[in-house]
């Protein structure tokens, strides 16, 4: 399996990796997550680039992580599997996206994986890292989650903050923050020719 050859995963959490294909096949008959043409790459384009984060950093069990903009699941639901003894929730405003995660993350049995359907503006609680897969440009998304960062309960290799999958030109998202973003290639870690041109940002807030 893709993901095993990245991560060593545990007998369940290769199960867990396994039932993904037949639960997003399903549901993206149903509703429509996953562009139809890219349902194939399930594993290349979704998953594995959302365990670039787990490469970015590695969360300490009772770690606190918010996924905005979740879509069907990602990075939540992969991180979720990852990582069994870290807390995440999984927010996003439209109803049947967040209707997917739900069922995925129940059928998966992942009991860490809460799933709200909320604008992230509402959302008031604390974690200690939000983490989204290219849903709006930096700048705006750190103003929506700045006041979702905790600061205190520091117990991370990095200090809590914001962890963003982006591709393309992202200097000049990045220009407002420059003397303390870290930007890295997911070239670092993986070597399929997808993740050319795609970066892990991390951002302390």
């Amino acid at each position: 399996m893709l993901i095993a050859e990245y991560f060593q995963l545990s007998e369940r959490q290769a199960e867990q990796f396994a039932q993904l294909d037949a639960l997003y096949r399903d549901w993206n008959a149903k509703i429509n997550v996953i562009s139809r043409k890219d349902i194939d790459n399930l594993y290349e384009h979704h998953v594995l680039h959302s365990l670039a984060i787990a490469k970015m950093i590695r969360f300490s069990a009772g770690t606190t992580i918010m996924d905005i903009g979740t879509g069907g699941g990602f990075p939540g639901i992969p991180l979720a599997i990852l990582y069994p003894d870290c807390r995440f929730v999984l927010v996003d405003s439209i109803g049947k996206k967040i209707r997917v995660a739900s069922a995925v993350a129940e059928a998966l049995g992942l009991t860490n994986v809460e799933c709200v359907q909320e604008r992230a503006e509402d959302e008031r609680r604390q974690f200690d890292f939000v983490v989204s897969r290219a849903v709006m440009p930096l700048p705006d998304l750190v103003k929506l989650v700045r006041k979702n960062i905790r600061h205190d309960n520091q117990h991370n290799a990095l200090p809590n903050g914001l962890i963003v999958l982006k591709g393309g030109g992202v200097d000049s998202e990045v220009a407002p923050y420059k003397r303390i973003v870290e930007v890295t290639p997911v070239t670092n870690w993986f070597g399929q020719e997808w993740f050319k041109g795609k970066f892990v940002i991390y951002l302390p807030l």
